[in-house]
């Protein structure tokens, strides 16, 4: 009988949710990514050259003081604790800050295609960061000896929202933003961020050309925890902001006009994201370099998987993106070992195809 209510109840509730209604599906599938980004942490510590497991990983977290034959050695300690722990935590913060940072982009613009590098958000953080490598000996040295190993990070972030407050000033009028202005002339500010970027590259001495060359191609590999105090609260700080536009990111996907007789604040909505996504951005730029795609892919991933709404995308976004950027992290790291190769050009690898199919699809050439 209590079985047979149950089931009663379960139908109604079933047959009153909205049709659509992807929010269970949502819920549970944040619980796996959850699960999923745990089991993927543990696999980037415990691969590479030394031969700590997983299991022996844990095992010191949960009893440090094991035996010694059964404790991982020094060696390994300083391999897991020194080198690949805070190359997992940047990965966990960067990757988050790129996945999170497209789906706010991609819901403002209402667009699956849309990137913070479309907008030119990346290319101005580029500037700020090489304006660093390269003169931060010379015109920038005061600059750097007030600030010391935050002048990197703070210039990226300066570059990117300096990039982002030109683009929202020419695309505004009236108290309106185009957004079609805005992809535009963010292509036009990319441009002119790469030209510069390309005088001061050109400027740079042979040192500055090796680090700029890797730095290029996207890597994790000088994670420190001096870099991580860094950037942390930067990254931290706009991840935190961004849930909170969930609902006026919801929205705005119905239009800007309905979006005002809902009572959001669309002007302040658009300032709010862009500039939360250009410091997100700016400081995973200013550590990691050029790290593509993974802002366009895991977003339009889950959005066929648990549907637009923010509430549960951005979230759910987090955590895919942290997990994709470990997992590409530890195949750069392996697959041309003892070498290593950039994290760039893996996510380029996958992300590109990814890419090209959401083009030809939404472009009816693909009949998926």
């Amino acid at each position: 009988m209590a079985l047979d209510s149950a089931a009663g109840l379960f139908g109604m509730r079933r047959s009153l949710a909205p049709e659509g209604d992807r929010s269970v599906r949502a819920k549970f599938a944040i619980l796996v990514l959850a699960a999923f980004l745990a089991a993927t942490v543990l696999f980037s510590l415990a691969s590479g050259a030394s031969d700590a497991s997983a299991f022996a990983v844990v095992r010191d977290w949960l009893f440090p003081s094991f035996s010694a034959t059964d404790a991982l050695s020094l060696r390994d300690r300083v391999i897991v604790y020194d080198i690949r722990l805070p190359r997992v935590v940047m990965g966990v913060l960067i990757g988050a800050a790129l996945a999170v940072s497209g789906a706010v982009m991609q819901g403002l613009f209402r667009n699956p295609l849309a990137d913070p590098g479309l907008v030119g958000v990346s290319a101005g953080a580029s500037l700020g960061a090489v304006s660093v490598i390269v003169l931060g000996a010379t015109v920038l040295a005061p600059l750097t000896m007030v600030l010391g190993t935050f002048t990197l990070p703070l210039a990226a972030f300066a570059g990117g929202l300096a990039t982002t407050l030109v683009l929202y000033r020419i695309s505004t009028r009236q108290g309106r933003t185009s957004v079609a202005t805005m992809l535009l002339a963010g292509i036009a500010l990319a441009a002119m961020a790469m030209a510069f970027t390309g005088v001061l590259i050109f400027m740079a001495d042979d040192r500055q050309l090796r680090d700029l060359t890797f730095w290029s191609l996207g890597s994790l590999a000088g994670a420190t925890w001096q870099k991580i105090g860094a950037v942390a609260p930067i990254i931290i700080v706009a991840l935190a902001a961004m849930p909170f536009l969930a609902r006026g990111l919801n929205a705005l996907a119905l239009g800007e006009a309905t979006a005002n007789h809902l009572g959001i604040p669309v002007q302040r909505l658009k300032y709010v994201a862009i500039v939360a996504v250009a410091a997100a951005v700016g400081a995973s730029v200013a550590v990691s370099g050029g790290i593509g795609f993974v802002g366009i892919v895991v977003p339009h991933l889950l959005r066929l998987l648990i549907g637009p709404d923010n509430r549960y995308l951005l979230p759910a976004s987090a955590l895919l993106g942290a997990s994709m950027l470990l997992l590409a992290d530890a195949v750069s790291r392996t697959i041309v070992a003892p070498a290593e190769l950039p994290i760039g050009i893996v996510t380029a690898t996958v992300g590109a195809p990814f890419f090209l199919w959401i083009l030809l699809r939404r472009r009816g050439i693909l009949d998926l």
